[in-house]
């Protein structure tokens, strides 16, 4: 066995029974449901909470900034997209990196992906939390105590809301796949029209003078609202996670990826513009709650901020469940791996969901959401999640050479450009993170690195296979 212990993508279908019934898991979600399952996984905090942040950095250029980490995100979306169709399992960027770049990688993979999704859903939900406390005071006049609706780090003891809905998404996704794809379409059509009615009322009180000047940072701030505005499109890799219950993943998860990145982008955009046409990027930036901010100023009525306000409680919450979801299911396939305990691929024959992972990983990470502020995660998901799109985009790089027979339903454009450039791309955002992330990120690795080798690379089933396999070759020679 190669000390890379590379799993064959044939291999990896089969053990994951990605072409039948896999592991328990039922085949409900159709392409409707992945696109509305993507939606619900990108749309939410980032536009909602996060645009404030972006047009901090980059003022009226934020749009320029979008589309350059939209780029960044198409050119990785091919390379999902081909490797979703190719290899259809839970495991999405680690079971990729396990078949193009070997096991270490791919637990480090996996172990990145506990950023962007894991840490993320904790992010996310002290995002909701803001919105909750800005829809009761629209709606009833009232706020929760501050003690009780943010943590320590910014002024309160435990952040409630965020706790609750991490427990309302762990007890939907353990009752079934299917209960959870009906929430989040219906949620995802929902934040949908908010976000398109936000455009309509932006756009009705549009001044030109307000996009001037257009840049009042240069390259700089474009460049620092790129990194910023990736956050927002962090979800969209989640859909190659139901590749074990989507009814014909080899044809839907590649379509379902590009619709979501071409949809979400123009819907950004057209936010962005709208938003700052109608009140000025001063007023947009540093406002945790700016889109019921411009509403409320638009229509002088608080209504229609209570509008939006509600419309972001439900984005977040199908972030929350959209991204708990994708997570589960990644540790669903380390777990059969063996590569991190098998609690986490034990599947219920009632539900046909991860009960123990789902409720473990709800647990977990209600932890953070309780007692961390939003902006201490935001950057090391930021990078850990590029890190896991590099590897997917040289992954499919070194799967054209080393299995250029695997059917590929979908195929990367301009092989070999488009994937360097993803790799590019990634690494220029990584690089604009700043070098205190940098150094959270590398303690964060080393960190994974002790814990592959001190139980990943021990209980590996791939190297317990390749032993026996060696043994039973040895036995008649030895006879």
């Amino acid at each position: 066995m190669p000390a890379s212990r590379v799993k064959s993508p044939h291999l990896l279908v089969a053990e994951s029974g990605a072409d039948r019934e896999g592991h328990g898991l039922k085949r409900t979600m159709g392409l409707f449901q992945l696109v509305c399952f993507g939606v619900g996984a990108i749309v939410g905090t980032g536009i909602f909470v996060g645009l404030s942040d972006s047009v901090a950095e980059a003022g009226p250029a934020v749009v320029v900034s979008f589309v350059l980490a939209a780029i960044t995100c198409v050119f990785t979306a091919f390379a999902f997209a081909e490797l979703g169709g190719a290899i259809p399992v839970s495991g999405s960027s680690y079971s990729f990196a396990y078949a193009g770049l070997g096991e270490r990688t791919a637990f480090l993979v996996g172990w990145c992906l506990l950023l962007e999704y894991g840490v993320s859903v904790s992010a996310v939900a002290v995002g909701w939390s803001q919105y909750v406390n800005e829809l009761l005071d629209t709606v009833l006049g009232v706020q929760l105590p501050h003690a009780l609706s943010a943590g320590p780090g910014d002024g309160g003891a435990v952040n409630l809301p965020a706790v609750v809905v991490i427990a309302l998404a762990s007890v939907l996704l353990m009752r079934g796949v299917r209960e959870s794809a009906r929430a989040t379409a219906a949620m995802a059509v929902l934040k949908l029209a908010v976000l398109l009615a936000f455009c309509a009322i932006g756009f009705y009180a549009f001044q030109d003078g307000n996009l001037t000047p257009f840049s009042p940072a240069g390259l700089g701030g474009i460049g620092a609202g790129t990194t910023a505005a990736f956050f927002s499109y962090i979800g969209f890799d989640a859909i190659t996670t139901a590749g074990e219950e989507a009814k014909n993943p080899r044809r839907d998860i590649p379509v379902a990826i590009l619709v979501c990145i071409g949809l979400v982008t123009l819907l950004y955009c057209a936010v962005a513009v709208a938003a700052i046409g109608a009140v000025g990027g001063d007023q947009v930036g540093n406002r945790p709650a700016a889109l019921s901010y411009v509403v409320d100023r638009v229509t002088g009525s608080a209504i229609g901020g209570g509008v939006v306000a509600f419309g972001a409680v439900v984005a977040i919450a199908s972030v929350v469940l959209a991204v708990m979801y994708g997570q589960t299911r990644i540790l669903m396939s380390m777990s059969r791996d063996g590569l991190i305990p098998r609690v986490f691929e034990k599947v219920s024959p009632r539900t046909a969901t991860p009960v123990a992972g789902t409720l473990i990983v709800g647990v977990v990470f209600a932890l953070p959401a309780a007692f961390a502020p939003l902006d201490a995660v935001v950057n090391l998901c930021t990078i850990g999640t590029l890190a896991t799109m590099a590897a997917v985009n040289v992954s499919v790089i070194t799967l054209r050479r080393r299995e250029p027979g695997l059917a590929r339903t979908f195929r990367v454009p301009l092989y070999p450009a488009t994937p360097l450039l993803g790799v590019g791309f990634c690494l220029y955002l990584m690089y604009e993170t700043g070098g205190a992330t940098w150094l959270q990120f590398a303690v964060f690795l080393a960190v994974g690195l002790l814990v592959y080798s001190a139980y990943g690379r021990r209980h590996s089933r791939l190297a317990r296979t390749a032993v026996s396999a060696d043994d039973a070759e040895r036995v008649p020679q030895e006879a």
